[in-house]
C-alpha cells in the first residue's frame, strides 16, 4: 500500500487574475482535479521550486531478519504516476525557492567557521582566533561609468543606482574585453597562488621556514565570487589562523588579526601572486594580478557599531553564493550560438564580452572559453572553502533529509527501527522536469507563501528577542 499524505482542507492560492486566459486556463485544470490536495503537497515540500525533477518508481522497507515488508511506497498513486523533489538549482535567477535554501546552507557554513557550532564539530573558541574579512578584486580593463563617492562619474553625468550604462565602457573600442574574459578564466588559479603566497608570508612574519609553518598553525577559508557590473570578478573571503590541529586549538601568540591582515596584503601584492597568459594570434602576452583595491577587515564577534559582525559576513557571502553573472546582463546557462544574445536582448557591454570569448575560444582551447561564455570566461567554483574551515554543504543537506525522515517514521511504522535492521530497496527512473502553465503559476504563488511565512516568523523571532533583551 502506498503512503499518501493525509488530506488537507486548505484551497489552493489562486494567482493573481491578470494571467493569460491560456495559463489562466490550466490553472483552473490543476485547481479542480481530485488529486490537486497531493500535488499541492509535493510542491510544498518542494518549496514551491520552479522546475522540479520528475521521478518514478517505489521504495520498501523491509526487515532484515524476518524479510517483513515494513512500508511500501510507489508514485503509481501520486498525481501523474510521478513524484516531484526540488531540482536544487543554486542559481537564483532560475529557481528562487531553491537558491533561498542553498544560501541558507551558505549561511551555516560560513557562520558556522565563524561562531563555532557544536552540531558540526567546530568549537565556539574560533571566535577568539583572527579572523577577517577579505576582498580581492579585479584589475581595470578600462574606464566604465560608475557612481564615485565624490564629483561625477568621467562622462559628466551623474548617474542613477540603477542606471543601465554604470558598469559599461566610456570607450567600447579601447575596452579591453579580451583581458577581461581571460581574467575571468584565470582568476581561480590566481586565487591558489595568493593563498599560497600568504602562508609563505605568515612564515617570513614568523621567522620560520615555510616547511614548518604547518607545525604552529593553519589557514582556513571560505570565499565567494562576485561578478562586479562590468563582468569583472571579485572574491570575498573569510580567512581564519588555527593551530596546527585545526579549528579545535588555538594559532601560536604571533599570529594576531594585524598579521594576517599584513601577510594578506603582501601576498596580493607580490610578484608570485601572478598568472601569465602566453600571446596567441593577434592576442599579445598578459600577466594578471590582483586590482590595486584590496579590502581587509577583521571580524567582530558581537555587535560593536562595526558592519563587519559574524551575522553580516555570512549573510554577505551567502548573498552571492545564489548569484552569478546575471547582474552584468549575460545569460544563466550555457549559449549555443551568438543569435541567443539578440534573443535575450543581453546588453552590448555583455555582448562583447561573451563575443571575446567566442573568438577567444581556438586562440585558448585548453581554456574552454566558449563553453564559459554565459560565466563571461570563468570557469572556477564559485564558493569554496578549505577543507578545515567549518563542515560542508553535503553534511548539512544530510542533516536535513536524517531530519525529515525521523519527522516521518512514525507515520511508516519505522520510528522503533534501528537503522542497521532494515533493509531498504529502491528503483527510480527520471521521467521529465518543470512544470505545466498552470503548474508553475500556482508554484510560484506557493513559494510566494512559503517565503511570507518565512519572513513573519523571522520578524516574530527578532521582536521576541528584543523584548527579551530590553
Amino acid at each position: 500500500m502506498a503512503h499518501r499524505a493525509s488530506p488537507s482542507t486548505r484551497k489552493p492560492s489562486m494567482p493573481a487574475p491578470s494571467l493569460d486566459p491560456a495559463v489562466l486556463g490550466d490553472v483552473l485544470r490543476v485547481a479542480s482535479a481530485s488529486d490537486y490536495t497531493r500535488w499541492e503537497d509535493q510542491i510544498r515540500r518542494t518549496g514551491g521550486c520552479a522546475d522540479p525533477v520528475h521521478l518514478s518508481g517505489w521504495v520498501t522497507h523491509k526487515d532484515k531478519t524476518s524479510g517483513e515488508t515494513l512500508h511500501r511506497y510507489s508514485t503509481a498513486y501520486e498525481p501523474g504516476g510521478r513524484l516531484r523533489i526540488a531540482c536544487g538549482n543554486r542559481r537564483a535567477s532560475r529557481c528562487t525557492s531553491c537558491a533561498w535554501t542553498y544560501a541558507g546552507d551558505t549561511y551555516h557554513l560560513i557562520r558556522a567557521g565563524l561562531a563555532g557550532d557544536d552540531r558540526r564539530d567546530i568549537p565556539a573558541t574560533v571566535r577568539d582566533h583572527p579572523r577577517v574579512f577579505a576582498t580581492l578584486t579585479a584589475p581595470s580593463f578600462g574606464p566604465v561609468h560608475n557612481r564615485p563617492n565624490r564629483g561625477t562619474c568621467r562622462c559628466g553625468t551623474p548617474h542613477a543606482t540603477d542606471a543601465p550604462d554604470l558598469g559599461t565602457a566610456l570607450d567600447p573600442d579601447s575596452y579591453d574585453y579580451a583581458g577581461a574574459v581571460l581574467f575571468n578564466n584565470q582568476a581561480g588559479q590566481l586565487w591558489q597562488r595568493f593563498t599560497t603566497r600568504l602562508r609563505r608570508e605568515l612564515a617570513i612574519h614568523a621567522g620560520i621556514p615555510r616547511r614548518e609553518l604547518g607545525d604552529h598553525l593553519r589557514v582556513s577559508f571560505g570565499k565567494v565570487a562576485e561578478f562586479q557590473k562590468r563582468g569583472a570578478l571579485h572574491f570575498h573571503s573569510v580567512v581564519r589562523l588555527d593551530g596546527p590541529d585545526g579549528p579545535g586549538t588555538p594559532p601560536p601568540a604571533w599570529a594576531t588579526v594585524d598579521a594576517l591582515t599584513d601577510a594578506i596584503r603582501a601576498a596580493a601584492a607580490h610578484s608570485y601572486t601572478s598568472v601569465s597568459v602566453p600571446a596567441a594570434g593577434d592576442q599579445p602576452s598578459r600577466t594578471f594580478r590582483w586590482g590595486r583595491q584590496l579590502d581587509v577587515r577583521p571580524v567582530k564577534a558581537f555587535g560593536d557599531g562595526s558592519d563587519v559582525t559574524e551575522q553580516a559576513v555570512a549573510s554577505y557571502v551567502a548573498k552571492y553564493a545564489t548569484k552569478a553573472a546575471e547582474n552584468s546582463g549575460t545569460l544563466d546557462r550555457r549559449i549555443g550560438e551568438l543569435a541567443e544574445l539578440d534573443r535575450h536582448r543581453v546588453p552590448d557591454h555583455t555582448r562583447r564580452l561573451i563575443t571575446a570569448c567566442r573568438e577567444l575560444d581556438h586562440l585558448y582551447p585548453d581554456r574552454r572559453l566558449w563553453a564559459w561564455a554565459h560565466m563571461l570566461g570563468f570557469r572556477g567554483h564559485f564558493s569554496s572553502k578549505s577543507r578545515t574551515y567549518s563542515t560542508t554543504l553535503g553534511a548539512i543537506r544530510q542533516e536535513r533529509a536524517d531530519y525529515r525522515a525521523a519527522q516521518e517514521a512514525p507515520a511508516l511504522g519505522l520510528a522503533d527501527r534501528e537503522p542497521d535492521t532494515v533493509l531498504v530497496m529502491t528503483d527510480w527512473q527520471y521521467v521529465g522536469h518543470g512544470h505545466t502553465p498552470g503548474e508553475g503559476a500556482l508554484a510560484a504563488t506557493i513559494a510566494r507563501d512559503l517565503q511570507t511565512n518565512r519572513e513573519t516568523a523571522r520578524e516574530a523571532r527578532y521582536d521576541a528577542l528584543k523584548g527579551t533583551a530590553v
